[in-house]
Formats: C-alpha cells, sequence, structure tokens
C-alpha cells in the first residue's frame, strides 16, 4: 500500500492509525475550520478542508483528513480557549451524555470519500473540586470538549456507544471501512 498522508498533527490520531498498521506520513493542513452548522456536517466539511488543503500540494496521494467536537445539546464543544473555558465544558458535560462526532475524509485515486461517526458518552456526576482537580492536570487543555477518554477522564466516564476510537478522535472502524471501499473501486 502506498504511504498515505495524514493531514493532522493530532498525536492521538497518529497513535491510532499507527494501531492500524497503515504506512503513513504526516503533513499538517494548512485550512481555514468552519464553525458554524450542525454538528456532522461541521466536522465532515473541516476534515474535507484538512484533506483537501494537503491533496491540493501532493495530488495523486491518498490523504486522510480528521475533525472531532463534543456535543451537548445542540451546542458543539471544540478545545478550550483557557481553564475557565474548559471548567465550563466539564461542568456542562458532567452527570449526562454527550456525543462525539468526527469527520473523516479520505481521498485516494481521485475520488473524495467523506463520512461521518457519532458515539454517545455519559459522564458520571463531578463536583466542582473534582473538575478542577482535573483541569490542574493540564490534560483538557488541548482536547475536543476538553477532556481525553484514553487519559484521566476515562475514570469519569459511565458509559459509551459506539466507537471509543472515535472519541480519542479517529474512528479506526469507519475508516479501515472507507480504504476497503476506495481499494475496491480501484479494483472495478
Amino acid at each position: 500500500m502506498e504511504e498515505m498522508i495524514l493531514a493532522s498533527a493530532s498525536p492521538r490520531r497518529k497513535e491510532l492509525l499507527s494501531s492500524m498498521g497503515i504506512p503513513f506520513c504526516v503533513m499538517v493542513a494548512d485550512a481555514r475550520e468552519a464553525t458554524d452548522g450542525d454538528p456532522a456536517g461541521l466536522v465532515m466539511e473541516n476534515a474535507r478542508r484538512k484533506a483537501q488543503a494537503v491533496h491540493a500540494m501532493h495530488p495523486g496521494r491518498m490523504i486522510l483528513g480528521s475533525d472531532t467536537v463534543v456535543c451537548i445539546d445542540g451546542q458543539v464543544l471544540g478545545k478550550p480557549k483557557d481553564e475557565n473555558d474548559a471548567f465550563r465544558m466539564l461542568k456542562s458535560l458532567q452527570g449526562r451524555q454527550h456525543q462525539v462526532y468526527t469527520g473523516v475524509c479520505l481521498i485516494a485515486n481521485g475520488k473524495e470519500d467523506t463520512r461521518c461517526d457519532c458515539t454517545h458518552v455519559t459522564f458520571s456526576p463531578l463536583t466542582d473540586e473534582d473538575i478542577r482537580w482535573y483541569i490542574a492536570t493540564k490534560e483538557p487543555m488541548d482536547k475536543a470538549g476538553a477532556y481525553a477518554i484514553q487519559g484521566i477522564a476515562g475514570m469519569y466516564v459511565e458509559k459509551i456507544h459506539g466507537s471509543f476510537s472515535n472519541v480519542i478522535g479517529l474512528p479506526t472502524s469507519l475508516v479501515r471501512q472507507m480504504l476497503k471501499d476506495a481499494a475496491q473501486k480501484t479494483e472495478e
């Protein structure tokens, strides 16, 4: 398989793609991200923009772009701006279910395939002290929704319905299916 280009600087996406045994290199996409719209449409548009930005520089290469947001009550939560923003986000998530959306765009063999995965996550109730302690670890500061399920915040998760890797930032089962579909289209 030709080495894919991952249009993301996310260490979590790099780890997940590596765990799939897929050869890839990283090129950070210089793409302006959309900030408005429904969560599924938003992440798919941003994944597409990232993939297209890298594809413009490397036509003919296989490109994978991705974007993740957390959503509660129809409000999209991106990465926190500061500790107060992280507190606000975590306070809104505690004791409730929310959704994590990841958009994935694969450009392969001149074709573009963009899809979205959604996982439902339920947090346990947290005190303000719990939230402040977690923020003091600095873990939430560069994460959508201000938490990392694969890290310390995993102890706050009561239930998850859907893809665990999606919550980390790359739905590996979906990516596998997209690669399989792209390979099948090449054979046809």
